[in-house]
């Protein structure tokens, strides 16, 4: 029986030895996984959603400007008891006690007409006053619009709504590109985070065989100075090695610690998950036409859209300017009203109730302030005009200059990835022949950093390629691997 505890005590630290084992495993990640962890996980993936969203409402926003809106205004209640002076007919002032509660309520139903700028209702309303200081019977009266019909037109005016509905939706559409665009720039910031751990990853593997090989080399020159075929000279040099590899190595950990840090903070790893990076050995062969990309970066991207967006607020402020020029307002209503002592009395035989207005403002003498914000408008239309033209030449640079380089890298990525190799091959022949003591330690060592150098040259290759590549995509909302659209427009 004392055996029991003792046997689960064995059960539990294997059982908890094998868990915080099984949690320090390293997990395997592929540039794809680091990518797709990005774009769904990250912080910057979710702030950009958050934008999105945040642009969506803001587009239903100004979608319900031009929905009819029912409204429901009232002051319910508004008492008074107060001592009030009240002016007499002969001119003298008598103090008055007031003890009094008015109460108001309307319903209207409100609909803008968005191609002149107007707006039309359709209201009723009714009020209760209560005079309590009054004999019994006659303290409340009721006044009431059973129904009202009116209409606010602006004329000559400048059509807010009329704008609203050429620059928002291009607006909106911009938003949904650029969160595209955004996803492809956490895309390609992720590759960059991960050829940095990677290369640090490269870099520590390095600089462990290079100090195991100094290592072994010492044992060698050590051995053959005591048999007196080489000097002391050699001897404190491969010492020195040695210590510089440990160097070496000390910091590389450090490297490799910061830049895991980092890539797991970009991408919302836990900080205790260790992580093993794997390099790319897929490198998809694409071919880009220039004069394709800048059509397509004309056709999808967001600020393609932006050029007309910026040509049309120009344009908008012209308008405005131009409908600031004088003001005048047309007015009217029609309905019914009637006032009685009872709620039910005010929609028996009600009056009607007609009005109309025609209101202007115009500056006869401003000192050319008219003309000066004209003019002003037109200046900064022609700006923007010159500004956008400009903008649309470095828009189609930059599309220029990155397919062509991106060309270019995949032609030096196969040639570093080929120098790697080669210069492997060279350092383990050198080695090889040390060994034999055919060739001396200083050959081994230029060796070494020729196969250093070159795979540290592949890895850059490989950061730069695939960091072309996501920001390709993201110049032109095209994926040329698959040829394939990043973002469909929705038909209309």
């Amino acid at each position: 029986m004392n055996r029991i505890p003792f046997v689960c005590m064995l059960i539990s630290m294997f059982f908890f030895n094998g868990v915080k084992g099984y949690g320090q495993d390293k997990v395997n990640y592929t540039l794809q996984d680091i990518v797709a962890r990005a774009k769904a996980q990250s912080t910057a993936a979710l702030r950009a959603q958050t934008i999105k969203e945040n642009r969506f409402w803001q587009y239903r926003l100004y979608q319900s400007d031009y929905n009819p809106q029912l409204r429901l205004e009232g002051t319910i209640p508004s008492y008074t008891q107060s001592v009030n002076n009240v002016t007499q007919p002969d001119g003298s002032i008598e103090f008055r006690e007031v003890k009094q509660n008015f109460l108001e309520l309307g319903l209207g139903l409100q609909q803008v007409i968005a191609p002149t700028g107007g707006m039309v209702s359709v209201n009723s309303s009714t009020s209760r006053f209560d005079n309590f200081l009054a004999p019994e019977g006659l303290r409340a009266r009721y006044s009431g619009i059973p129904v009202n019909i009116r209409l606010i037109q602006p004329i000559f005016a400048f059509n807010p709504y009329k704008w609203d509905k050429k620059i928002q939706p291009l607006v909106f559409e911009e938003s949904k590109r650029e969160y595209v665009e955004e996803m492809e720039q956490i895309s390609r910031l992720a590759a960059q985070f991960f050829f940095d751990y990677l290369l640090a990853q490269v870099n520590l593997d390095i600089a462990e065989k290079n100090l195991k090989n100094t290592e072994d080399i010492y044992r060698i020159e050590n051995g053959r100075y005591n048999i007196g075929t080489t000097s002391e000279d050699h001897l404190l040099q491969v010492e020195l090695q040695v210590l510089q590899a440990k160097q070496d190595l000390a910091g590389a950990k450090l490297d490799m610690e910061t830049s895991m840090l980092t890539l797991k903070s970009y991408v919302g790893l836990n900080e205790n998950t260790n992580v093993e990076l794997v390099l790319p050995d897929n490198i998809p062969s694409i071919q880009v036409d220039v004069d394709r990309a800048i059509d397509l970066a004309f056709q999808n991207r967001s600020l393609a859209l932006g050029f007309d967006r910026q040509l049309l607020e120009a344009e908008e402020g012209v308008a405005r300017a131009r409908g600031q020029r004088f003001q005048m307002n047309l007015n009217a209503s029609y309905g019914y009203n009637n006032a009685a002592s009872t709620f039910e009395n005010i929609y028996i035989n009600p009056n009607q109730q007609a009005l109309v207005n025609l209101g202007i403002s115009m500056p006869i003498l401003d000192w050319g302030r008219t003309k000066a914000r004209m003019e002003q408008s037109r200046a900064n239309q022609r700006l923007t005009e010159y500004t956008v033209e400009q903008e649309k030449i470095n828009f189609e640079q930059e599309i220029y200059t990155m397919a062509r380089n991106f060309q270019m890298l995949e032609d030096r990525l196969e040639i570093t990835e080929l120098s790697d190799k080669v210069a492997e091959k060279r350092y383990e022949i050198s080695r090889d022949r040390y060994l034999t003591g055919r060739v001396t330690i200083t050959d081994l060592n230029i060796a070494q950093t020729e196969k250093d150098s070159n795979k540290r040259a592949y890895i850059s290759s490989l950061r730069e390629y695939w960091s072309a590549y996501y920001q390709l995509r993201q110049l032109t909302l095209y994926d040329f691997e698959t040829e394939s659209l990043l973002y469909i427009p929705e038909k209309d």
